[in-house]
């Protein structure tokens, strides 16, 4: 989702090549397919946007696959990106990398400093590796080369191309769909997991698009200025959250089901805040445009003329 937001914004400017390559063209986990590929290729720079996510059954119940399918991602495209002297890539990390309770709105050095929210650890470990891959190379070689690998922290994300399979979803794509078929079918009840009382903080898609085009072209001085070696990486969020049953009433609403919400307290409910805050990437000139009730509009839409 984020990769095709990234490629359409690039995309509006007309001096910029950009070179990607289907799942099936290219298999990110196998090394010897990736290291062929940036062989074969010129490349100048890269967005690591490729990843196994899914919501929290997915990651409850396929923790091997998001561990192993993530981790070799990560370490076969940034090593043939060195390899082959590719001097910037920006990696995409994800928010779930903070420990389950960090305090509140959570600063990039709230990184390592707890435990993590068991039900997603495993995708959270992979990503916390990209990052700490990417400072190494930095700190190991990008003096010596040149190269200047830099992360990002993105808040929950949504919109165009998001994954609407009922056991992979994320909340958003999960309840669209739930919303929806429940006006469809005439149904007097729509279950959500958990007790709705969590709070989350969503920024949709092509902000985060923009969001990550821009720290990919700061200037280096600008960067360093906010960072240091060993926590690089900039979150990007819009500063405010919700509960997850306010989420769902707008939902309700913005698809026209007229039934009742229960929440089945059975499930887990995750982490129970997760604000991001993104002090570093606004002092640097930077701030989401789309409102969230906007967002939703957007994502609806793409959702009946694609998915329907």
């Amino acid at each position: 989702m984020l990769g095709s937001a990234i490629y359409r914004v690039l995309s509006a400017d007309s001096n910029n090549t950009i070179l990607t390559a289907s799942h099936k063209e290219l298999d990110l986990t196998i090394q010897k397919q990736v290291y062929e590929f940036f062989g074969d290729q010129k490349i100048q720079q890269v967005y690591l946007a490729a990843a196994k996510a899914g919501g929290i059954f997915a990651n409850n119940n396929f923790p091997a696959d998001f561990i192993y399918n993530n981790l070799m991602i990560q370490a076969n495209v940034i090593h043939a990106s060195f390899l082959n002297n590719v001097k910037k890539l920006l990696f995409i990390g994800s928010s779930c990398i903070y420990p389950k309770f960090a305090n509140q709105p959570i600063t990039e050095t709230s990184l390592l400093s707890g435990y993590l929210e068991p039900t997603n650890e495993p995708y959270s470990i992979a990503k916390i590796a990209g990052i700490k891959i990417c400072e190494s190379y930095n700190r190991q070689y990008g003096e010596k080369y040149g190269i200047d690998y830099r992360s990002i922290t993105p808040t929950n994300l949504y919109g165009p191309g998001d994954n609407y399979l009922s056991v992979e979803s994320h909340v958003i794509p999960a309840l669209i769909k739930k919303f929806h078929e429940a006006k469809i079918n005439n149904s007097s009840k729509v279950e959500v997991w958990g007790s709705g009382k969590v709070k989350r903080e969503f920024m949709y898609v092509d902000d985060c698009a923009k969001g990550a085009i821009f720290v990919n072209n700061l200037e280096r001085r600008q960067l360093d200025a906010l960072t240091s070696k060993m926590c690089s990486h900039i979150n990007i969020g819009t500063g405010s959250d919700l509960s997850i049953r306010e989420l769902s009433e707008i939902i309700k609403n913005l698809t026209g089901f007229n039934g009742k919400i229960s929440y089945d307290e059975s499930k887990p409910d995750g982490t129970p805040r997760k604000l991001l805050d993104s002090k570093l990437i606004n002092d640097l000139g930077w701030r989401p445009e789309i409102s969230l009730e906007e967002g939703l509009k957007k994502t609806y839409s793409d959702f009946l003329e694609n998915y329907v």
